[in-house]
């Protein structure tokens, strides 16, 4: 087909060269999938560069600790990537010698790999004929053949998966799939693409009927919520703090925080204030408290926006269970607590 051709030869003539497009090894193509999940290239190839420094194969990373894999993986957000990496690395290592598996349908059964990414290890490892479809590739098929159908309804998947496999020139899975990935990435971006340069824009539905930017259609956004965190950072005579796992499901699990004091509202530092005297995070007498940060820091997540204060409390006498200060860094923290120590103790 015409638009299959075509593609191919702008991704050869236009592709990045990164360093996963090396070579068909499955282990560094799952590697930067599960990076690349909800975050830019740019973005996550220093992660990636860093992570295969540290784990060179699917053995290293399946003997590492999670705090050694989370704090790698720390500022890459979506912390449960990290984690069901970690565990599936395991699994490949200790139950499988290390062999990923070679289908599509195998690669399914392993935890954390969704459809997406069994489709791109085994497009891309071992050229089976089997489409991806990311957010790139939506944009792209629905503009180029101006499809309707809601990205976000129940049988959009399917209905663009069969168009994308109807599309996949014979013995050429891994190509294609690769191209119309970063043609949707480089070329048919999301807002304001320039239609003028493109190699379809003879052909385009969606230009031609002047559509572009009303694909691909999507229903609104899940409401995001706003949660207040106040930090406390206590300081003992000796200069030790207090710092705990996240144990609770939800976000930023088993990464480390300070005391945390949540409230549901907005709430005046005064309030705070008479909430952190009554605070049962230690036993020391409090001798004093200090705003780090008298306006809040505006944290996104996904579905999320946190408004962060940091307090500093000192008290009197020694911590139970107090660490040094000059030793939290090296604890994985969520990336808005650690550019917090940095600023501070860095």
């Amino acid at each position: 087909m015409k638009f299959s051709k075509t593609l191919i030869q702008w991704y050869l003539q236009n592709k990045r060269d990164l360093p996963w497009r090396n070579d068909t090894n499955p282990y560094t193509i799952w590697l930067s999938e599960i990076m690349l999940q909800q975050t830019r290239v740019a973005q996550g190839l220093p992660y990636f560069l860093r992570f295969t420094a540290a784990f060179p194969t699917v053995f290293d990373l399946a003997k590492a600790d999670e705090e050694q894999v989370l704090k790698l993986w720390q500022g890459l957000g979506y912390y449960s990537r990290a984690r069901n990496l970690h565990k599936t690395a395991k699994q490949i290592a200790f139950e499988s010698d290390g062999v990923f598996p070679k289908s599509y349908v195998e690669l399914l059964k392993l935890k954390g790999i969704g459809e997406y990414t069994a489709a791109a290890i085994a497009s891309f490892s071992y050229n089976e004929t089997v489409p991806v479809v990311d957010g790139n590739v939506f944009r792209v098929l629905s503009r180029y053949f101006d499809v309707e159908t809601d990205i976000a309804s129940a049988g959009a998947k399917k209905e663009f998966s069969q168009l994308a496999a109807a599309l996949i020139p014979k013995n050429q899975a891994n190509i294609f799939n690769q191209a119309i990935m970063e043609f949707g990435a480089l070329q048919c971006v999301p807002k304001s693409p320039n239609c003028g340069i493109c190699v379809f824009n003879d052909s385009c539905l969606a230009l031609q009927k002047k559509k572009v930017a009303q694909l691909p259609v999507k229903s609104k956004k899940t409401k995001v919520t706003s949660r207040y965190f106040n930090y406390l950072i206590f300081l003992d005579e000796n200069q030790d703090t207090i710092i705990s796992k996240r144990n609770q499901k939800g976000i930023w699990h088993n990464l480390y925080e300070f005391p945390l004091l949540e409230t549901s509202s907005p709430e005046s530092d005064e309030t705070v204030l008479a909430l952190i005297q009554n605070q049962v995070f230690c036993d020391n007498e409090i001798v004093e408290v200090q705003l780090y940060n008298p306006e809040s820091i505006r944290h996104k997540l996904s579905h999320q926006h946190l408004h962060i204060k940091f307090w500093k409390v000192e008290v009197k006498g020694k911590l139970t269970n107090g660490i040094d200060y000059k030793l939290v860094s090296e604890f994985p923290f969520p990336i808005v607590i650690f550019n917090f120590i940095e600023k501070v103790w860095g």
